[in-house]
């Protein structure tokens, strides 16, 4: 990255403008214990503004809830304006499973499952946001938020503004160095949380960051994929595919509109 000064001031100055504009207090960040979650509750403090970071446990991991809690003490200590919550949701998520009749479709079970965490962490967002008058910071990034769709509808989807989705991963991790988030963040692999066996993002995806983002890139100067092997071939499908299945996600919802002649 050329300039991750100059890209850490002007996504403070978006932050501090967009508030002034709205006329909200402050912003409320959840915080998983992952690189992106840490560089933007990290850009959020520095406005100066209100943060409240909450750390939302279902089921996690040790390490994430460590990872997390480390980042968030890291904060306070060095901005005043942060606080936090620690939540735990595992009780309420257990007890929505037991609420849901018996089902045969296990395996979708499972994604739904899955994507019910996120929205449950949707939902705690939005009752503090609304609590405190603050915004949902969002904390994805270009390639999950603009190229595969990796997140949840209406979940870690479901924000008020996204400040870092501008940025590919890569870039995350140059803001990051530069914002000296802790070791321990820097060094982990990308995971969503939403897995009880703990999976990472490369496991779902079947490739790594780095190579989205070249997929992303390559598509867009070589849009026949002119010259390329079997393998970067094959990178670029998974891309593809994880872009058009989740386009529903990336574009507004669809409204039927009426013809007029059949209104006035």
């Amino acid at each position: 990255m050329k300039s991750p000064e100059k890209v850490v001031d002007h996504i403070v100055n978006w932050l501090k403008n967009y508030l002034e504009t709205s006329k909200i207090k402050g912003f409320v960040v959840g915080v998983s214990g992952g690189i992106d979650s840490a560089v933007t509750s990290t850009l959020c403090a520095r406005t100066g503004a209100p943060v409240l970071c909450l750390e939302m446990a279902i089921h996690q991991e040790e390490n994430q809830v460590s990872r997390a809690l480390e980042h968030i003490q890291w904060l306070e200590k060095n901005h005043e304006n942060v606080s936090h919550h620690s939540i735990m949701l595992t009780p309420l998520f257990d007890s929505f499973i037991k609420s849901l009749p018996p089902t045969e479709e296990n395996e979708q079970q499972l994604l739904s499952l899955a994507n019910t965490r996120a929205r449950l962490r949707m939902s705690t967002l939005y009752y503090f946001a609304a609590l405190h008058n603050y915004l949902v910071a969002g904390t994805g990034n270009k390639v999950e938020d603009f190229g595969v769709g990796f997140y949840t509808k209406y979940g870690d989807g479901g924000v008020d503004l996204s400040p870092i989705a501008d940025l590919l991963k890569t870039q995350v991790y140059g803001v990051a160095k530069h914002l000296n988030i802790i070791e321990s963040i820097q060094a982990a692999p990308p995971t969503d949380g939403l897995w009880s066996d703990n999976r990472t993002d490369q496991q779902q995806i079947g490739v790594d960051y780095d190579e989205l983002e070249w997929a992303m890139n390559e598509l867009e100067k070589n849009p026949s994929m002119k010259g390329l092997t079997p393998e970067e071939i094959k990178t670029i499908q998974i891309y593809l595919n994880f872009n058009r299945q989740n386009q529903h996600k990336m574009n507004p919802i669809p409204v039927c509109e009426i013809p007029i002649e059949f209104l006035v």
